[in-house]
């Protein structure tokens, strides 16, 4: 892996606030994923969630809850992990948008209405995640101090 992109995908100079952020927001997501996935947590399941994602437009329902469910579960514990936390965020972001427009923003902000609020707050910290990486305690750390000492026998890790 070219050790330029492997730091730019891997890096961060965030501390302990990326951890604050990424531990609850990545077990919130893949407890949806997991709904949407498994039927767990009261959830509805593949079929499920697949025949309501279908009824609002959102189609093929079974793909489209799978591509959903999938990014919440496994992005959700990718960020709990702090692993591939860019990618990870900037899936889940993506997923956030997909509900806030298709599902929430006709509801108005508030989530008394379903509204749009709570989809937003996710976007908002996974889109920050995005941009910041996954901070001091992270797995990304681990690969890219790694991939440098594999690569050029020192640490990729600024500051190591």
């Amino acid at each position: 892996m070219n050790t330029q992109f492997a730091q730019t995908l891997f890096s961060s100079r965030g501390g302990v606030a990326a951890l604050v952020l990424r531990v609850p927001v990545g077990l919130i997501l893949a407890a949806h994923g997991a709904q949407k996935l498994f039927g767990w947590f009261g959830g509805y399941g593949l079929e499920g969630t697949g025949q309501w994602l279908a009824s609002i437009g959102l189609g093929p329902g079974y793909l489209m809850a799978l591509l959903a469910g999938g990014a919440e579960f496994f992005g959700g514990l990718a960020l709990v992990l702090g692993l591939l936390t860019r990618p990870a965020a900037l899936v889940s972001a993506f997923t956030m948008l997909v509900a806030i427009f298709a599902v929430h923003i006709g509801n108005g902000l508030f989530m008394a209405n379903n509204g749009y609020e709570y989809a937003l707050s996710l976007f908002a910290v996974t889109l920050a995640l995005a941009i910041q990486g996954a901070g001091r305690f992270a797995l990304d750390n681990l690969l890219l101090e790694r991939l440098g000492t594999a690569v050029g026998g020192q640490s990729a890790v600024p500051g190591k």
